[in-house]
């Protein structure tokens, strides 16, 4: 029968004793009879159902409830039963005092300890019972006792043995506790029911500590045990609580606390401390220098490693008898100490930390003042190998240069102490990160850490100069800036040399005479820039977005060369694919330039005949090829266009361009930083050989702290380093002196595989169309012609199209994914338009396998306003790929800044129709347009007839079917041949 919440009724908590865990409380509501008391009527309750009683409850109540709820016996299967026994071989079999698992009991004892301690804790005020056998839940009423009671153990000693035993008093009054049936409800810590009256004890008394003597007076302690049992049992026992001996002596004892920093060696073994005790040092701490704290008290010495007693307790044995001692600790004093040192940096936990050396004696010689304020002595240990300079040490950079010089003369000073060091003598300890050096006196002095850190790149940077001193290269103008305004160097620089490092103020240069075209302000800034890096015989990299001109400006570069009579040639090395638009831009823009290709399988690799030009075309693939033959030539220029093709400087390709001879070098590139920041490097160092030290010097002075660390000051010092010869504007930066619509044709070759695949099918569909067009004529082969013709386009594309089972690349694929990657870099999004859903699926597919977000639509595309809205507004997705026929018309996509038609439409004007989807009222950024053309194919010719019938095209050839019939036999032909 359930208790009525409309009745008078009690919460309570009853004490059960369960078999094989001891006392646990359970939650009632009990009715109340007539007089207020507890009747037989209850209801065990849980946090399920508690709140049905919620009229007389507060927040302890819900809280003792679900404490209680935890040690549920199903709550402990789910816990502890990871064996997963019956609930009655858990709790009968597993638990067992003698034969269950030790392990087990143990967990589950801790933790059913925690929960009544926090029971009894909150449940001052409630009302607490022991049940009866008879299911009487209130059988007894528990008293909680408000006040906690004392406890003092007795040491007598007598000729035969000791007699060791407790006493407990509450409010000065004795407590008797033994033969009283006394319960330890709870030991850790002890909470001890004595006639009803339930007691807890001041300093969280150990209840095993009491349990012994609940039924015995006293433990003799035999003599042959004495100091065994002195030493384990009683000397904790002194440490913590109040200990009365009788034949004994305790001695207490205090003196005022000493702190010493003892400094150890870091090899680990056994060291003898500051006073003379052989302690182990931990050999698992990696560390050139162990930092040991210790506090003298007289002639004792301890570490700060345990806080839970403020006395340490000894044990001496006197000719008859024992002393023991007691010496009090100031730990607030010791606390305090710590707290400092981790103040000013040096964190040593509990008494003990391991160090470098060059942090660690940096921070000696800053904090000596403070540590000789504080009172904290410093020492060696006496075990140590070495002796360790503690003094003052400094490093004096002085570095001039002159009018007349290409280079920085550097003096470098040291000094320890008395001892001046030539710095010939430091130097390989600074680049090998050895922080020891020997001293005249035999002293070990520590090179401080801040000079590795300040100089380090300056000692990897210099370069004898022939004689007995060091000197700096030019280009390393911004590492000589930075150590001035730093105030590590005192500079003194020539007003030549303070021009180069405020290379904003480049003079403005007139452009070549016979430049067949205008440069728009920023190519004019940056045709300027390139002239002046010539000036100063300095490489660059000239890193402007896709679509800002790099060619052009490279161009006016090389001919003002000729101009000036330049003696050698250029070089000019591109991935394969761009050779021809280098070639079809110099023709329009530097006519006057004579150009050379060299390259293809035939080509006449006699180096003497480029003294018959001005400019060398040639691919990654052909230097790696002939590198042999071409090093042995000396160039003027040797430009590297999408120079993160030798980001990988352990790649062949990097290798072979490193060993070309040449008076000036350049590099152009819209990504120069593809992946990471070792990207850059081997084009730096392409450019300004030794501009940023060696590859491991990168990488230990910039690479990890940038990439692992996010060190922000290290990517401000390369970006220092590499500012003046590192020259990028993005679009949004020039978009005041861009057109509205810039196009251009990208030219691209077919692959080995795909071009054989293509003539192959080319020279069958040539023989069929002729006999159609000797048999039927054009008007009745149009059916033929178009059909052949859309094959050939799609393998122009890419051979996938119209062979699934193809397993080879496509040239035009790769250039295209080229040129998106960059753009994608560059943080710009893009349209892509294809006359066939085929391409667009290919397209697809290595966007999905890449993971690269994008939108989609073609003629089968549903929901177009959602795919649109997701290119207009979502920043993450950037591409947008679209059939031409489907989105060619009716679409705002003003997001775009970037429009790449895949393949030539029939009519132009579908082509201006895809393109001003983007460029178009709202936009507000410059639009490019690339239409990529595969060399040697019917794209090509499709261009030129574009052209040679562009009125009729723009007034009547809407689709392809119109434009076949306007072909003539001999357009057939042509685009066939």
């Amino acid at each position: 029968m359930n208790v009525s919440p409309e009745k008078p009724f009690q919460l309570i908590f009853s004490l059960y004793q369960f078999e094989n865990l001891g006392y646990l409380f359970q939650s009632y509501v009990v009715q109340l009879d007539a007089a207020g008391q507890p009747s037989l009527l209850s209801q065990h309750v849980s946090s399920k159902n508690i709140r049905e009683f919620a009229r007389i409850l507060d927040e302890d109540d819900y809280e003792l409830v679900r404490l209680i709820d935890s040690y549920q016996r199903d709550v402990l299967l789910k816990k502890f039963n990871t064996k997963k026994l019956p609930a009655v071989d858990f709790f009968t079999k597993l638990l067992d005092p003698d034969k269950g698992d030790a392990q087990t009991r143990e967990l589950l004892t801790d933790y059913l300890e925690r929960i009544n301690d926090k029971i009894l804790e909150k449940s001052a005020r409630k009302h607490l019972y022991i049940s009866g056998k008879d299911g009487d839940v209130a059988w007894k009423k528990m008293e909680r006792m408000p006040e906690t009671a004392t406890v003092r153990f007795h040491l007598f000693r007598n000729e035969t043995n000791t007699h060791y035993f407790p006493t407990l008093r509450y409010r000065g009054e004795k407590l008797e506790f033994q033969y009283q049936d006394a319960l330890l409800i709870c030991q850790t810590p002890a909470w001890l029911l004595v006639n009803e009256k339930l007691y807890h004890f001041e300093g969280n008394l150990d209840g095993k500590k009491l349990k012994p003597f609940l039924n015995k007076k006293f433990i003799p302690i035999p003599r042959e045990m004495e100091e065994k049992y002195l030493q384990r049992f009683i000397l904790p026992l002194l440490a913590s609580h109040d200990v009365v001996a009788k034949g004994y002596e305790i001695s207490t004892e205090a003196y005022p606390a000493r702190p010493v920093l003892m400094l150890v060696e870091g090899s680990g073994g056994a060291q003898q401390d500051l006073f003379g005790n052989v302690s182990a040092v931990d050999t698992t701490v990696e560390a050139d220098m162990n930092v040991v704290l210790s506090f003298r008290y007289g002639a004792y010495t301890f570490r700060p490693d345990n806080f839970a007693s403020p006395w340490h307790v000894s044990l001496d044995k006197s000719e008859s008898s024992y002393v023991l001692h007691k010496v009090r600790r100031d730990l607030e004093l010791e606390k305090e100490v710590l707290r400092k040192l981790a103040d000013w940096g040096l964190n040593i936990g509990w008494g003990k930390a391991g160090f470098s050396k060059g942090y660690l004696f940096g921070w000696l010689r800053e904090k000596r003042e403070a540590l000789d304020r504080a009172g904290i002595e410093v020492v060696q240990s006496k075990e140590n190998r070495h002796t360790y300079y503690l003094g003052q040490s400094s490093m004096k950079v002085t570095i001039t240069d002159s009018e007349d010089q290409d280079w920085f003369d550097v003096r470098i000073t040291v000094t320890f102490g008395e001892y001046e060091i030539p710095f010939v003598k430091l130097k390989k300890n600074i680049l090998q990160q050895k922080k020891e050096f020997v001293l005249p006196n035999g002293e070990i002095a520590i090179i401080p850490e801040s000079w590795f850190a300040d100089y380090s790149e300056l000692i990897q940077l210099v370069e004898p100069d022939g004689q007995s001193g060091i000197r700096l290269r030019k280009h390393h103008i911004s590492l000589i800036d930075s150590l001035g305004r730093n105030s590590l160097a005192s500079v003194v620089m020539s007003r030549r040399l303070q021009k180069l490092k405020d290379f904003e103020e480049i003079s403005s240069y007139e452009l070549p005479k016979s430049f067949n075209g205008e440069l728009r302000p920023y190519q004019k800034s940056g045709y300027d820039w390139l002239r002046f890096l010539n000036e100063y015989q300095l490489g660059g990299c000239l890193a402007d977005d896709m679509g800002l001109g790099k060619t052009i400006q490279t161009l006016a570069l090389l001919l003002s060369q000729k101009e000036n009579k330049a003696e050698n040639p250029s070089l000019l090395i591109m991935p394969v694919s761009l050779l021809y638009n280098w070639a079809s831009e110099a023709e329009k823009f530097t006519p006057a330039l004579r150009i050379l290709l060299y390259t293809g399988t035939g080509r006449d690799k006699d180096t003497t005949r480029f003294e018959n030009y001005d400019l060398v075309l040639t691919s990654y693939g052909i230097v790696r090829l002939d590198i042999e033959t071409l090093k042995m030539f000396r160039f003027n220029y040797v430009i590297l266009d999408e120079s993160q093709a030798i980001k990988n400087p352990s790649s062949i390709t990097t290798q072979a361009v490193m060993e070309l001879q040449s008076r000036h070098r350049l590099i152009l590139s819209g990504t120069p930083l593809e992946n990471s920041a070792m990207d850059l490097w081997s084009q730096m160092t392409f450019i300004n050989p030794g501009l940023l030290g060696s590859k491991s010097f990168f990488q230990k002075t910039y690479l990890v702290p940038i990439e692992k660390n996010n060190d922000e000051q290290a990517t401000q010092r390369l970006y220092a380093a590499i500012k003046p010869f590192f020259l990028r504007r993005h679009k949004s930066q020039v978009a005041k002196f861009l057109p509205e619509k810039t196009e251009s044709i990208h030219y691209t070759t077919m692959t080995e595989d795909q071009a054989e695949i293509y003539e192959k099918t080319k020279s069958g569909f040539r023989n069929m169309i002729l006999q159609q067009l000797d048999s039927e004529g054009i008007s009745k082969s149009q059916i033929m012609i178009l059909q052949g013709l859309s094959q050939l386009r799609q393998l122009a594309n890419h051979p996938r199209m119209v062979d699934p089972e193809y397993a080879g690349e496509s040239g035009k694929f790769r250039d295209v994914f080229h040129k998106v990657e960059t753009a994608l870099a560059e943080n710009h999004k893009i349209l892509i338009f294809s006359s066939f859903v085929k391409h667009l699926d290919i397209f697809k597919k290595k966007f999905e396998h890449m993971g690269l977000p994008f939108a989609y639509l073609d003629g089968s595309t549903v929901k177009r306003t959602e795919e649109v809205a997701r290119f207009q507004e979502d920043p993450d997705v950037r591409v947008f790929l679209i059939s031409i026929k489907a989105g060619g018309v009716g679409l705002n996509l003003t997001a775009a800044e970037y429009v790449f038609i895949l393949d030539p439409w029939w009519n132009p004007a579908i082509e201006a129709q895809a393109i001003d989807r983007a460029h178009r009222i709202g936009q507000d950024k410059s639009v490019f347009i690339y239409k990529f053309i595969t060399k040697n194919t019917v794209e090509e010719k499709i261009l030129v007839l574009q052209n040679k019938k562009k009125a009729l095209a723009s007034e009547l050839i809407t689709t392809e079917e119109g434009f076949v019939k306007s072909l003539t036999r001999e357009d057939v032909m042509a685009l066939i041949d």
